[in-house]
């Protein structure tokens, strides 16, 4: 399965001590990455948030706004990640009326020498605690959950598609 490679950690040295991957090597490719999570909420802060009358404003909106900021900051968010130059964020919505729930969609691109999958995770993480706070005076029992990586391109390892 083009999936499964052999599992090595690549942030430790030979002792055990945490490094920053050197990347200077690496052949600069167009690299790819889509991740995607979901909050559920009660009946009511779903409608509100479909209807936009949530009292904080345009909740889908500011939370787009937030989950590109993000995306944009994760070498301050999380240790050892690289700055990058990304070219393209996307963050994007989609209303579950059966259950209650927004999906969130993430899609991060670049080209350069690693991946942009920890951007666009942190870009879905982001819009879904910007979901949170704006909607917990109406529902304190939201739950965020089912983030994950969907699919990545570019890179040595080639292609990443998340088996359903």
């Amino acid at each position: 399965m083009p999936n499964e490679k052999k599992a090595e950690f690549t942030h430790f040295d030979d002792q055990g001590n945490a490094v920053m991957v050197d990347v200077g090597g690496k052949k600069t490719t167009h690299r790819e990455a889509h991740a995607t999570g979901s909050i559920s909420m009660s009946a009511q802060a779903f409608e509100m948030v479909k209807g936009g009358t949530m009292s904080k404003g345009d909740v889908l909106g500011i939370a787009r706004v937030a989950g590109i900021m993000a995306a944009k900051k994760v070498d301050s968010l999380i240790p050892l990640c690289h700055p990058l130059l990304i070219s393209k964020v996307s963050v994007d919505f989609e209303y579950r009326d059966e259950d209650y729930t927004i999906n969130i969609l993430a899609t991060v691109g670049m080209s350069g020498q690693t991946g942009v999958e920890m951007e666009a995770l942190t870009a879905v993480s982001i819009a879904a605690l910007t979901i949170y706070d704006m909607c917990k005076a109406v529902d304190k029992s939201m739950v965020i959950g089912e983030i994950c990586l969907l699919k990545k391109t570019g890179g040595k390892s080639g292609t990443y598609l998340r088996n359903k």
